[in-house]
């Protein structure tokens, strides 16, 4: 079918701002870490079910210790470190910001490539993240009470930590892409190459539930996840959250590079910051203004840059 591939990205990035969404009512429900203690659970069951189904075995298949290691380290960064500062700015700052941040996420990948892996930082890249930045300037900045002063309209611990998820994500996929390199290479048997990812990503979530595991023994200790465990609305939040992220956003995004360019659907599911404007609006009531819509558009015409140019 013709734009297949385009069609397929576009409902990735509505798939995606479900999840955003879903996250923040589930974050101020359930609290960030019981929340991502419960989606990283949810998703092993979730993939253990999905390798029975397709391959007979439950488990994913075998890999060297060297890719468990760079995997589980992507966990960590990604999952744990991240997904807590994600999950913690939607709480404040709200789902809407959070996601115009992560569209910060290409600059770090990038830099972090560069320094890792060797790979070409083009001039373009550096006006791509400078359009970015520009774009969520534009957004969060606004005058000051006294002497004309640009000042941050958003609480700072906020920006805070939907920067450090930003960095977090960019950093968790560039190991995360280390990672799967060894895995293909240490494999006895070849694999689908679409399945790959999802064989990976059981150890990065088998790092995040450990870690979450941690921190709700030290932050909160278990009952409140014995609480919500036994809470209908809760466990349908963190279901949805999981199904709309890791399954349907994360297989869709593989089978749409499979059909169009990857700059294409990249751009296309990059635009997420802008669908999640109206229904932030329904949902928690958060105001639309011009400067924000303006402000997200030019942040997803930055990351347009890295992948079209």
């Amino acid at each position: 079918m013709q734009y297949l591939g385009e069609t397929i990205s576009i409902g990735v990035a509505f798939s995606w701002t479900a999840t955003a969404l879903l996250s923040e009512m589930g974050s101020k429900r359930m609290g960030n870490v019981t929340l991502n203690f419960v989606r990283m659970a949810i998703t092993l069951l979730f993939s253990a079910i999905f390798f029975w189904l397709v391959t007979g075995s439950p488990l994913p298949a075998k890999a060297s210790s060297e890719a468990y290691l760079w995997m589980m380290l992507s966990g960590l960064v990604g999952y744990v470190i991240g997904d807590f500062c994600l999950f913690q700015c939607y709480i404040i700052i709200g789902s809407k910001f959070g996601q115009l941040f992560m569209t910060m996420a290409p600059i770090t990948a990038a830099f972090m490539a560069w320094i890792t892996l060797g790979q070409e930082l083009k001039p373009i890249s550096m006006v791509a993240m400078a359009v970015t930045l520009a774009g969520i300037a534009i957004t969060v900045l606004g005058r000051g009470d006294s002497n004309h002063r640009l000042s941050l309209k958003l609480p700072l611990n906020g920006v805070l930590f939907a920067i450090g998820a930003a960095v977090c994500q960019g950093v968790g996929l560039v190991l995360s892409k280390i990672g799967m390199n060894h895995y293909e290479s240490s494999m006895p048997t070849p694999c689908q190459p679409w399945m790959l990812p999802f064989y990976a990503n059981v150890f990065r979530c088998l790092a995040g539930i450990t870690g979450f595991a941690i921190l709700l023994m030290f932050r909160e200790g278990f009952k409140p996840l014995r609480k919500n465990l036994t809470d209908r609305t809760s466990m349908t939040v963190a279901t949805l959250t999981t199904i709309f992220g890791p399954f349907v956003g994360v297989g869709c995004s593989l089978l749409a590079v499979q059909y169009t360019s990857a700059g294409i659907a990249s751009t296309l599911m990059a635009l997420t910051p802008i669908i999640i404007i109206l229904p932030a609006r329904w949902l928690f009531k958060q105001p639309i203004t011009f400067k924000s819509v303006v402000g997200a558009m030019i942040s997803v015409a930055g990351v347009s840059l890295f992948f079209l140019l």
